[in-house]
């Protein structure tokens, strides 16, 4: 059965917190810019690159992805032993085996 019991959602998690990663590693980086947009970023030219947020704030996304990821991991191992995938041994096997790879 490979999972289903949440329709396969939790791959929405997973985006979630690639999407605040991708904040974080873009931060301070030169905005990719369009041949119609040049006239702009000439005029403001700050506005070229990409923000930069403080440390407690890239602390929160940190701290978030981390519990994202940790969600992530949770609703798989749950997904497949209420479909019938894993016994109640392999999904504390493997709930552990997950975790320990974050």
């Amino acid at each position: 059965m490979s999972g289903g019991k949440f329709d396969y959602d939790q791959y929405k998690i997973r985006m979630i917190w690639e999407v605040i990663q991708n904040e974080l590693d873009k931060q301070g980086q030169e905005k990719q810019v369009a041949p119609w947009e040049k006239e702009y970023y000439d005029k403001y030219p700050e506005a070229r690159f990409e923000e930069v947020y403080r440390e407690d704030v890239q602390q929160i996304f940190k701290d978030g992805i981390e519990a994202l990821k940790k969600a992530e991991v949770y609703a798989q191992r749950i997904d497949w032993f209420l479909s019938g995938d894993d016994g109640e041994d392999s999904l504390v096997s493997r709930l552990k085996s997950d975790l320990d790879k974050l």
